[in-house]
């Protein structure tokens, strides 16, 4: 163990003297040399160790031994049986099955604390501790750990006990209620927005809590929810109900404080549109030869388009009815206005912007073969990171890990095997 922990500073000065180096980017991640415990299963989770995965930290999944992480299963689709919606957010990680259910699996997670760095669980409120894992003994146990913690609403309050569900988040954070046409019923968003949104905050949370780990020496806890991230996420619209008191209306596709800023459907084509003040209104209004709607003085400026929405809207979607909408598009880009179709999954994973700014990439599967994977969208001049590993098969890096970390032998490695305490 002493050999590991020395080879693990080792590698971490390494690191850091090569961030350091001139101006001249490494290929080390920003996280190189950070270690972490990832507990978590389903998307909160997932995506939160995803992201510090990317960002070039050890990621070791610890998935139960005879299912693994539940969205294993999920599907269809399924790439030659393995879970389009698993290898999604679980790249850049190596999978460990350990049954923490069994005593000997327990003590296996105990010996990989002090070597880790992070500890990131999405269990319900005290289910950690019920398996032996008190948060408050593992601060005192382990000093410099960060234990992040995602849940549903909290690890305390009224709440707390509650599961945390994508879908009742989206309604109980105010976000449904916003979503969906002005005169229709609420709609959710089209991704698990509660669970990546929790996911992002819980990584930002963690990356805050190593900074000051490297200036005091000390890990802390770090605490996040759907419900939170959901609230957060309301920003104007709570601050337009805090300065009126009164609750906003659903904007459907339009902005409740700009006018035209929505979707338009043309001739052939959805497209949106952006005119957030008068020098845009001018130019929208020229390129599309609409001038007699900036020369309208109920329109002049944004306050009074938007006060008079429902004369204009409508006279903006006779016109863009009837037109092209590439020709539209064409027009409003060379006079410099906010615009853009509205493109299918399909077609964006094909736009030759993505595709330059490696946001979609192909990586070798053990079973699934070659894989499309969404690339990584923080770009960092200096530690560029590696093209990344493939999500693992269950299990993968089980006897791989308890080599090289715990110094198990091969008779040990088997012996927990049969016992059911590792895959």
């Amino acid at each position: 163990m002493k050999r590991e922990v020395g080879s693990r500073k080792r590698r971490q000065r390494s690191t850091r003297r090569a961030a350091g180096a001139g101006r001249r980017s490494v290929r080390v991640g920003a996280l190189d040399g950070v270690r972490v415990l990832d507990l978590t299963r389903a998307m909160a989770g997932p995506y939160c160790t995803l992201i510090l995965g990317d960002l070039g930290a050890e990621i070791l999944k610890i998935e139960e031994p005879q299912k693994g992480d539940e969205t294993r299963a999920w599907g269809p689709p399924f790439v030659r049986e393995q879970s389009a919606y698993f290898m999604s957010v679980n790249r850049n990680k190596k999978s460990v099955a350990v049954n923490l259910k069994h005593p000997s699996g327990r003590k296996l997670l105990e010996r990989l604390l002090p070597l880790s760095d992070v500890l990131v669980e999405n269990f319900r409120p005290g289910t950690l501790a019920r398996l032996g894992f008190n948060p408050k003994r593992l601060e005192r146990c382990y000093p410099k750990l960060i234990i992040c913690s995602i849940s549903g609403y909290g690890s305390d309050g009224p709440d707390r006990d509650r599961p945390g569900y994508d879908l009742i988040l989206q309604g109980e954070g105010g976000l449904m209620s916003l979503t969906g046409e002005r005169d229709g019923p609420p709609s959710k968003v089209g991704v698990a927005v509660a669970d990546i949104g929790a996911g992002m905050f819980a990584a930002l949370g963690v990356l805050a809590a190593l900074t000051v780990r490297e200036r005091g020496g000390r890990g802390q806890r770090v605490d996040t929810s759907l419900l939170e991230g959901q609230v957060a996420w309301l920003t104007y619209m709570a601050g337009n109900y805090f300065a009126t008191g009164r609750n906003p209306e659903r904007p459907g596709n339009s902005h409740p404080s700009i006018v035209p800023y929505q979707s338009f459907q043309t001739r052939d084509i959805p497209l949106t549109v952006a005119v957030n003040n008068e020098k845009l209104w001018k130019g929208f209004c020229r390129a599309l030869g609409l001038e007699r709607l900036e020369d309208d003085p109920r329109y002049a400026t944004n306050p009074q388009r938007v006060r008079n929405r429902n004369a204009l809207v409508p006279k903006l979607e006779a016109y863009f009815t009837a037109a092209s909408g590439r020709d539209i598009l064409k027009r409003l880009r060379r006079a410099g206005i906010p615009c853009g179709p509205i493109r299918t999954v399909a077609e964006v994973c094909e736009d030759p912007q993505v595709l330059h700014r490696r946001m979609v990439r192909r990586m070798r599967h053990p079973s699934a073969g070659s894989i499309r994977q969404l690339g990584n969208p923080i770009k960092l001049s200096r530690t560029t990171g590696s093209a990344g590993t493939s999500p693992p098969m269950l299990g993968q890096h089980t006897d791989e890990v308890l080599r090289s970390l715990l110094g198990l032998r091969t008779g040990e490695i088997r012996t927990l095997r049969e016992a059911g305490a590792i895959r």
